[in-house]
């Protein structure tokens, strides 16, 4: 789990509600995000979910977010029409009670919407019975508060969404004040109205009833629920799908003058071609483009225009088929548009987060007399743990070299003859291995230097020098590479990531490198998931069976416009490396004692393949049993 504003969250489930998200609505650009309400914005391409669900059980939890999905990607999104709800909030503005006017627009439509959905998606019912048990409990909570505490409207409030959604049509409110009650009679056709409500602008018709009929009230002090359209001024369709799906209108609207009685029609039929009617001696047919930008003209559709010269420069358009053996001008437009020569690696390849991440090497300088004399020093204090486990390694080789196959079906004879008797097709000989079984591995060593390892970094070395001095030994390639973000270089389209190179796999067995290790030191931010994303690429070069991924970290990865998203990202980087067949493994380091949320964390992210070490000290004891395992499964 991670944190919003001090709220636990799951990421499997932030992960189930962006598909939700995204295969509701059918597009895979909108991104979901937690908030103070559940609302849906095209400009920016997100919908939310309220955060009112944080305090309640995960079961309760979880439908919560999931109906605040449902109601925006499906409702919202289909059955919602922007016309009357862009009026209604004209309207509003001139009201004296307008944030009651926006949560009760908000309250009213969303019960329509719900009952629209239940019946397009049946099985959303156990969800929205989850959601409708929540809210009721917590508005006839709020109705005692609200009445002791003589906040009239939001008393008002709370009434009527009891009145809505009881199951009697008359239920009692013992505790209610009595001029709330008295309204609430005054208001109750107006509500039954709305279950016969079609569209929304019958629901914006009886708001707008029970709005005058509260202009006696101040407005009220709670916000229960937000307009669910943001940025509506914006938009122009009828509904926000749309919107979704709409395509821009061209830039000029005159039209060309043209006597059709004089005009010339030509009918001529034009046929598909495949390799049975292939004829080199025809006159080639070619696409015609939509223009965005031109004078309309009332020309026939069935009247087709002649092939010039010209049309040779759009002849060569690359298909799904394979690829264009002519000229391609696909990337004309994309150098024009190219923000600045400092901007990101602009492309998708690793989400959204990284659009504008860009990777910087940075080499390590040859080491220094200060860097030598501390490396001897921890070379000293890890020698106990890399003699134990090289020790157990190299017996595990020796042991398996030694160590005949057994039940081949050609070979030595064995002295157990028993499957002569009792197998069908025994397997009585046995081979002597004669070679060594090397370990056919390669590691990679991720180190975070963000500003938070300051008070880390020292014992961090620690472990990793016992980490190269083990696999040094052993001869396995491996390489040690430092990762932060420059806060300070950070523009809008550039964050630059540098990946200090401290070891690279060609020279790790070298003895003079190993002092390196000491110019680690804490710097900026971290984004993990484009730095996991970018290790592995280079560990799937490698030839080697096994590839580990070893990511040295001690907290959620905070970086530019990355907060939110961040464990979020790191979780899918991790996924699909693993997916590519790298065991990518976390290790957290913590300042004494681990935290439960910090644990939850790394296992949000890791899962079962993480190493939680409460103190920096302890790291070399820790390293050692995780380096022993990984080791032993290559052998």
């Amino acid at each position: 789990m991670h944190r919003f504003n001090d709220a636990r969250i799951d990421t499997d489930v932030f992960l189930q509600l962006q598909d939700l998200a995204s295969v509701l609505s059918g597009d895979t650009n909108l991104k979901f995000e937690y908030n103070y309400g559940s609302f849906i914005d095209l400009i920016d391409m997100k919908l939310t979910a309220s955060r009112f669900w944080d305090n309640t059980p995960e079961t309760v939890k979880t439908s919560g977010l999931k109906t605040d999905v449902f109601l925006r990607a499906i409702g919202t999104l289909k059955y919602s029409t922007i016309p009357e709800m862009k009026s209604y909030v004209n309207e509003i503005q001139e009201k004296r009670i307008p944030k009651f006017a926006y949560q009760l627009f908000a309250l009213l439509e969303d019960l329509r919407l719900e009952e629209l959905i239940k019946h397009e998606r049946p099985g959303t019912r156990k969800a929205f019975a989850v959601r409708r048990s929540t809210y009721q409990h917590f508005f006839e909570t709020q109705l005692n508060v609200n009445a002791t505490r003589s906040f009239p409207l939001d008393e008002l409030f709370c009434l009527i969404y009891l009145q809505l959604v009881s199951e009697t049509p008359d239920p009692s409110f013992p505790k209610a004040r009595v001029e709330q009650l008295q309204k609430l009679e005054e208001i109750k056709p107006y509500l039954y109205n709305v279950f016969e409500a079609r569209n929304t602008a019958d629901i914006t018709k009886i708001t707008e009833h029970i709005v005058f009929k509260a202009t006696d009230y101040e407005d009220t002090l709670n916000e229960y629920f937000i307009f669910p359209i943001s940025h509506i001024d914006r938009y122009e369709k009828n509904t926000l799908f749309d919107e979704l799906t709409r395509t821009d209108p061209l830039a000029n609207c005159d039209f060309e003058e043209v006597d059709q009685e004089n005009s010339e029609y030509f009918d001529q039929e034009f046929s598909t071609w495949h390799r049975e009617n292939k004829n080199e001696n025809r006159k080639q047919n070619f696409l015609q483009f939509e223009l965005e930008q031109g004078t309309k003209t009332s020309i026939l559709g069935g009247g087709a225009r002649e092939t010039e010269d010209g049309d040779q420069a759009v002849a060569a358009i690359q298909g799904a088929s394979g690829q264009s053996k002519k000229n391609d001008y696909s990337q004309m437009e994309a150098l024009e548009k190219e923000p600045s020569s400092r901007g990101g690696n602009g492309t998708d390849e690793y989400g959204e987060e990284n659009k504008a991440a860009v990777k910087l090497d940075k080499m390590a300088m040859p080491p220094s007399r200060e860097d030598i004399e501390a490396y001897q020093a921890f070379v000293k204090d890890i020698a106990p743990y890399k003699r134990k486990l090289a020790k157990t390694i190299e017996k595990t080789i020796e042991h398996k070299k030694n160590q005949p196959r057994k039940d081949l079906v050609f070979g030595r004879l064995s002295k157990k003859l028993l499957p002569i008797v009792v197998d069908e097709n025994p397997r009585i000989f046995y081979k002597k291995n004669t070679d060594s079984n090397e370990l056919d591995a390669v590691f990679s060593l991720l180190v975070d230097c963000s500003a938070s390892m300051h008070n880390k970094m020292k014992e961090t070395k620690r472990g990793i020098v016992l980490f190269h001095e083990v696999l040094k030994h052993l001869k396995i390639p491996h390489s040690i590479v430092g990762f932060w973000e420059d806060a300070n270089e950070v523009k809008e389209d550039y964050q630059p990531n540098y990946f200090h190179r401290i070891h690279s796999f060609s020279d790790s067995f070298y003895h003079q490198n190993g002092p390196k290790i000491m110019q680690l030191e804490p710097e900026e931010d971290n984004r993990d998931g484009f730095s996991i994303r970018e290790m592995a690429k280079e560990l799937l070069e490698r030839r080697e069976k096994n590839k580990f991924l070893l990511v040295f970290s001690d907290g959620e990865p905070a970086a530019a416009n990355y907060d939110q998203n961040g464990i979020v990202d790191t979780t899918l980087a991790v996924s699909e490396v693993r997916k590519k067949g790298i065991e990518v493994i976390g290790m957290f380091l913590a300042n004494g004692e681990i935290e439960e949320r910090e644990d939850q964390t790394m296992q949000n992210i890791y899962g079962r393949e993480r190493l939680m070490i409460p103190s920096v000290a302890e790291l070399p004891a820790h390293f050692a049993p995780l380096l022993k395992k990984l080791l032993l499964k290559t052998i």
